[in-house]
């Protein structure tokens, strides 16, 4: 079980990493929303994995929150790049 654990991590890392790459090089404002949720999603499942290797679910509720912020920022972007096309 450990093994599959640090085996998810990486993957996260991972995953982070080339979410932020495609943050810092992205042509348009889409592409680094894009990846900003991306990376926000991630963030989300790291804060679950989190909860599960701690064995404290309060991270769990962090993990919800974060990602009905990160929805609603979405949002909130999206409106943005809508007006200013």
């Amino acid at each position: 079980m450990e093994i599959v654990i640090y085996i998810a991590f990486s993957l996260i890392m991972l995953g982070l990493i080339l979410g932020v790459v495609r943050f810092v090089k992205g042509p348009t404002a889409a592409d680094r929303a894009v990846a900003l949720d991306t990376m926000s999603i991630i963030a989300t499942a790291a804060f679950a994995l989190m909860a599960l290797v701690f064995e404290r679910f309060i991270y769990i509720d962090v993990a919800l929150i974060y990602a009905v912020l990160g929805f609603i920022g979405m949002i909130v972007i999206a409106r943005y790049l809508e007006g200013a096309l």
